[in-house]
């Protein structure tokens, strides 16, 4: 017996004005995929200049904290709660912030 698959016989190389006289059906065109927003969904990376001058760059911060009537105020809020969250655990202060901007792409 033999154990190769029975394949529908497929018409290979008829196009265009030829397969529409022939009878030959072709196959419906893939519908093009829609992209998302960047901006609705992820994190907006900011640097950090602390007052004893050292920098910290790339902090994350959702997109929904950020933007609004506040601005990056929020962004700088949620950042000293890290650095709270940050200092608890490994035992020392926690530098007070003297600037944050949003980092460069």
């Amino acid at each position: 017996m033999d154990a190769r698959p029975i394949l529908p016989s497929v018409a290979v190389g008829v196009f265009g004005p030829a397969a529409s006289r022939s009878g030959i059906e072709l196959a419906p065109t893939m519908s093009k995929r829609t992209k998302s927003k960047p901006q609705d969904r992820g994190y907006v990376l900011f640097d950090v200049i602390y007052e004893d001058g050292s920098r910290a760059s790339n902090r994350r911060v959702p997109v929904s904290v950020v933007g609004g009537l506040d601005g990056d105020e929020p962004a700088r809020r949620m950042i000293e709660e890290q650095d709270e969250a940050i200092a608890a655990k490994s035992g020392r202060l926690r530098l007070s912030i003297k600037r944050v901007t949003r980092s460069e792409r």
